[in-house]
């Protein structure tokens, strides 16, 4: 008999019960698996198309007991056809650029995160979140990332 080489499959974990970042007096929960290895931008995107969500190396997705109020939206994109609200808000926002780079962390980026974080989610699970954390996040990860950047127009092409 000739052995079969095994192909390594995800492990996946769940996480114990904590504050839901999103709704007041309700508990949440991830199932999570680990990026890793050669298959690891295959497995990204098979769990991306069944909505998990990625943070650097790990693949998650909310998982609470009786709630399905979080809902990953994918949308595809060469089949996108814009309304006539959203033709309007495109006309409105005309000076907005996008710039689209490199998975490079900055300190600007940085300062924009803590100060939702801050607004936003000051107990979440990313509160205590350094400069060094940021960078890891953008930076650190098996699967081919960009960093899209939106910004207001100016006499030189950036905010």
């Amino acid at each position: 008999m000739t052995e079969q080489p095994r192909k390594s499959l995800p492990q996946f974990y769940v996480t114990a019960p904590t504050p839901c970042p999103y709704l007041p007096g309700k508990m949440e929960r991830k199932i999570f698996t680990h990026l890793l290895g050669d298959s690891a931008r295959v497995i990204n995107d098979a769990l991306t198309a069944a909505g998990f969500r990625r943070s650097q190396h790990i693949a998650y997705k909310p998982a609470c007991d009786a709630c399905r109020s979080c809902v990953s939206v994918r949308i595809p994109v060469f089949q996108f056809e814009a309304s006539r609200n959203q033709k309007r808000i495109l006309k409105i926002n005309d000076d907005v650029r996008r710039y689209v780079g490199p998975a490079k962390a900055s300190m600007e980026q940085f300062t924009l995160l803590r100060g939702y974080l801050d607004d936003r989610h000051p107990s979440g699970g990313m509160s205590e979140m350094t400069v060094l954390d940021y960078a890891a996040m953008v930076e650190e990860t098996p699967i081919a990332t960009s960093l899209v950047e939106y910004r207001c127009k100016n006499e030189d092409g950036r905010s």
